[in-house]
């Protein structure tokens, strides 16, 4: 049994995991004509929760115990931190620029600035994850645990006191996000101090665990495929419709009552273009002049292309737009894996 799963491992690893993306949709479209999409799109929260708690915080103890956690590592973090914060920080100032262009005022107006800001966090524990099998996985993980901190503590923190300054009662406020989310960061973070405190002090790793320890390299290493399985799920394919497109990518500003269209392009323009690419070119030039690793450069760039993440869903009670936040996780997801899977295949060949 165990000389199986060695055997199996190479296959569920790499860019072997990314083809389970196009499965997840295929499958889940054939399974929605007969059970419907509502059902598949309920059990589908599950299972993503399911990855959330079981999957990925053990993927990332699995790599932080077979690692040494110094100060280049430390570095790194402090690095991503401030990055994570400026990608937030361009997306309010972005979302205050567009809101004169788009004529949005009040409560569309601020509506218009929270969604724009929450859909600024991207797929890092889902598609992200792909790169825990990258050469720069150590790296790709320490930025997943930040994520995921900015995701589910900090930005419902900060929807949650914008909330509050609109609210004609200064005592209301909310916490929409369930408690399970709400300790979802500090939560990763555990299984991370747990694993480096454990090699630190004992020097063990997953191969000091024989057996075991292939049967739980196994189990983690599943966290991928099934995670970009997950993402596939939840395409919608009735919004892959030329006509869709069309407006997707439509460069005219109407904004008529009830059409998503504007805000889409302009969130789909942000997460797609503006931000990928200030991001990109600020790292280039520290690589340029080496003072930045290649594999600084590789994650972050990597994950500011990623699409905007399913989870965003959860934070809808905090008053951003439910559709518009749909569309703009399909479209990011269309467009943005192929640019991913692409610089994964670049950055392996030239970065490493």
């Amino acid at each position: 049994m165990i000389d199986i799963l060695k055997d199996i491992l190479p296959y569920i690893s790499g860019l072997y995991t990314l083809p389970w993306i196009l499965v997840g949709l295929i499958v889940t479209v054939l399974i929605a004509k007969i059970t419907g999409r509502e059902k598949i799109d309920r059990l589908m929260k599950k299972i993503g929760l399911i990855l959330l708690y079981f999957f990925v915080p053990l993927l990332l103890f699995r790599i932080f115990l077979d690692r040494n956690f110094g100060t280049r590592e430390i570095e790194f973090a402090a690095a991503s931190c401030v990055i994570i914060f400026f990608t937030y920080l361009l997306a309010y100032m972005f979302a205050q620029y567009k809101v004169k262009k788009l004529d949005l005022k009040g409560s569309s107006k601020q509506q218009f600035i929270k969604t724009v800001l929450t859909n600024q966090g991207r797929s890092s524990a889902f598609i992200g994850g792909a790169l825990l099998t990258s050469p720069w996985f150590v790296e790709a993980a320490i930025f997943i645990a930040l994520v995921g901190i900015a995701l589910f503590a900090v930005i419902p923190y900060i929807l949650t006191h914008m909330h509050k300054k609109e609210s004609s009662k200064s005592d209301e406020h909310i916490h929409a996000l369930p408690w399970y989310l709400r300790l979802y960061p500090w939560y990763l973070i555990l299984f991370v101090i747990a694993a480096v405190g454990l090699h630190g002090t004992t020097g063990i790793t997953v191969n000091d665990l024989g057996d075991l320890g292939v049967v739980f390299t196994f189990y983690t290493a599943l966290t991928i495929p099934a995670a970009l399985y997950y993402v596939g799920a939840g395409i919608h394919p009735h919004d892959l419709k030329v006509k869709e497109m069309k407006k997707l990518f439509s460069l005219k500003y109407e904004n008529k009552s009830g059409d998503h269209w504007p805000w889409v392009r302009n969130i789909f323009l942000l997460t797609v273009v503006v931000t990928p690419l200030i991001i990109s070119a600020f790292l280039g030039l520290l690589l340029i002049l080496n003072i930045i690793p290649k594999s600084w450069f590789a994650i972050i760039v990597i994950n500011m292309f990623l699409p905007i993440t399913s989870t965003n869903m959860f934070l809808v009670p905090y008053g951003i737009d439910k559709k518009v936040t749909a569309l703009s996780i399909t479209w990011t997801t269309i467009v943005c894996v192929p640019i991913v899977i692409l610089l994964i295949y670049i950055f392996t060949i030239f970065l490493v």
